[in-house]
């Protein structure tokens, strides 16, 4: 879905959820963000800074971290390898020291390893560091995503339904993790179809319909918005 004249602002350290029906065009926002897909014309400013014509991985060095709607983890390696992954944007050592595994090298990946774990156990997956990525059941995989995005030391997280496919226990629990995850002073872009988990943990919710906004504003005016009702609440 394209985008058509979309503008918002995301407070800093605020959570915004974005909301709207499948194909409202939620996900591009993600993609433009990110830098998975480019706009064709306005701005993306992050921190003062424009930011369009930037890679996905320089976005994540200056702080611009994500999850996906379907969870991409690296199925075979394992949980701590996944999030240690994250973590490899902010090493210093170059080609040379890692190849021929110097000291100072060595000391790094101990300190990457070191932050995996604290990440990990910050989202209550500690315990399954040692398994296979693809071995654990979705709800931890999901954590484990954000255990990776958390890594890679974010200002600002964008989190692609992570409630999607999740029992109520488990959905709880993710509610408890946004805002554990928003004290640590972390901005947080929030798409989300469960809308208890919505109403509940945002600052400020903007609809889009048609990969156009239609409504922006505090959850209290969002419910009983009439465009919103009509357009998804209803």
């Amino acid at each position: 879905m394209s985008l058509s004249n979309v503008s918002m602002h995301i407070p800093e350290g605020k959570i915004k959820a974005i909301i709207g029906p499948n194909g409202a065009g939620k996900t591009t926002l993600f993609n433009v963000i990110s830098g998975a897909l480019s706009p064709n014309k306005g701005k993306i400013i992050f921190e003062d800074k424009i930011i369009n014509d930037l890679p996905s991985y320089k976005r994540t060095q200056l702080g611009i971290g994500r999850t996906f709607q379907t969870v991409k983890l690296f199925k075979q390696m394992s949980v701590r390898e996944n999030v240690m992954v994250g973590r490899h944007c902010r090493t210093k050592s170059g080609f040379f020291s890692s190849g021929f595994r110097l000291p100072k090298t060595k000391i790094e990946e101990k300190k990457i390893a070191e932050r995996a774990d604290a990440e990990l156990d910050f989202v209550g997956a500690y315990e399954t560091r040692s398994q296979a990525a693809g071995s654990l059941p979705i709800g931890l995989q999901k954590s484990v995503e954000v255990a990776r995005a958390l890594a890679t030391d974010p200002k600002l997280l964008l989190l692609d339904e992570p409630a999607g496919g999740l029992n109520d226990k488990e959905t709880a629990h993710f509610s408890e993790l946004i805002k554990k995850i928003q004290e640590r002073e972390i901005t947080i872009i929030l798409v989300e179809h469960d809308m208890k988990l919505v109403m509940n943990i945002s600052d400020e919710i903007a609809v889009l319909n048609y990969g156009e906004k239609i409504a922006e504003g505090i959850p209290e005016i969002i419910k009983n918005d009439k465009r919103v009702i009509e357009a998804y609440l209803g």
